[in-house]
């Protein structure tokens, strides 16, 4: 069998750089498009693209079979303004559309679209509904994200390319992401729930994460919305009082409360303070069978790998 292509963007974030790995070692051509010209690994063919001004290596599109989106700014990484709110819907949407109409410029034969997106499309809420993939989108600015990430998405859809969008949880990793700051105050010993504690966290192991997009690859029956968490359904306090159980810790203080939350992180809080439980059973269905189905399981993984 030939050795297809693909073409990662936000390939150097903390998914996209396990993702291109892993990807390799299953025998895939990997290119990461990337906004700078310097080569940090050279083991692997970087492009520079500039969707803003228009710019991009044409040579990354060459024999290029399927694009995984990755790209997108951080959603807590700064205070959300009007403009930072602008550049966390264009640096996901705007690149979305720019790619498609590089892709149809070059008729492009594309075998795939594969796009990330987010939980938060059901909104940042705490209820008692099990989110599903048939589920009508929430009213809040985290679902508008989403909205807008999927509709760039469908175009791909629209013009005819196979199109699969996973809707990611919160990732676990010992390389960074949510586990790092769940874990600080813990070691620290000031370990304690936040906010009421009731607000689920829909979570997923990296690796889960990274298979998820190669199976969305290779099976051509996939497409559509899927959500990418795992099945075991947790909430703050539970994944607190997990945490320090394999670390070693007691966590005996009072729950943090949520007036200092929001605080802190302004409209960004109510990512932290808010959750609901989101099924994994399209996904399952299928054939895909997690390898971190339950919490303490992908806790000691990656805790170990620390």
């Amino acid at each position: 069998m030939n050795m297809e292509n693909v073409l990662i963007t936000g390939g150097t974030g903390l998914v996209g750089n396990q993702l291109v790995n892993r990807l390799k070692q299953q025998g895939f051509g990997v290119r990461v498009l990337s906004r700078s010209k310097t080569i940090i690994d050279s083991s692997i063919d970087h492009y520079f693209w500039d969707p803003r001004n228009n710019k991009i290596d044409q040579e990354a599109l060459k024999s290029v079979d399927h694009i995984i989106h990755l790209a997108g700014a951080g959603i807590l990484d700064k205070r959300w303004t009007p403009k930072r709110k602008q550049i966390l819907i264009d640096s996901r949407v705007e690149t979305a559309r720019f790619l498609l109409q590089k892709i149809k410029e070059r008729k492009v034969p594309l075998k795939s679209f594969i796009s990330a997106s987010g939980i938060g499309y059901y909104g940042a809420v705490t209820t008692d509904r099990i989110f599903k993939e048939t589920d009508d989108p929430h009213d809040d600015f985290v679902a508008e994200i989403c909205k807008q990430w999927e509709k760039a998405a469908d175009a791909f859809s629209e013009n005819g390319f196979r199109t699969v969008k996973l809707r990611i949880g919160v990732v676990l990793s010992s390389e960074g992401g949510a586990l790092i700051p769940l874990m600080k105050p813990i070691k620290m010993g000031f370990g304690a729930p936040i906010g009421s504690g009731k607000q689920y966290i829909p979570w997923i192991h990296i690796d889960d994460l990274c298979s998820h997009f190669i199976k969305a690859l290779k099976d051509d029956r996939m497409s559509g919305p899927y959500n990418s968490v795992a099945p075991d359904h947790r909430t703050n306090a539970s994944m607190t009082k997990a945490i320090s159980k394999i670390i070693g810790r007691s966590v005996w203080l009072p729950n943090v409360p949520s007036m200092i939350i929001q605080l802190v992180m302004g409209e960004r809080a109510c990512l932290i303070l808010k959750g609901s439980r989101v099924s994994s059973e399209k996904i399952e269905r299928t054939g895909f069978e997690f390898s971190y189905n339950d919490l303490e399981k992908a806790l000691s993984n990656l805790i170990q790998k620390q």
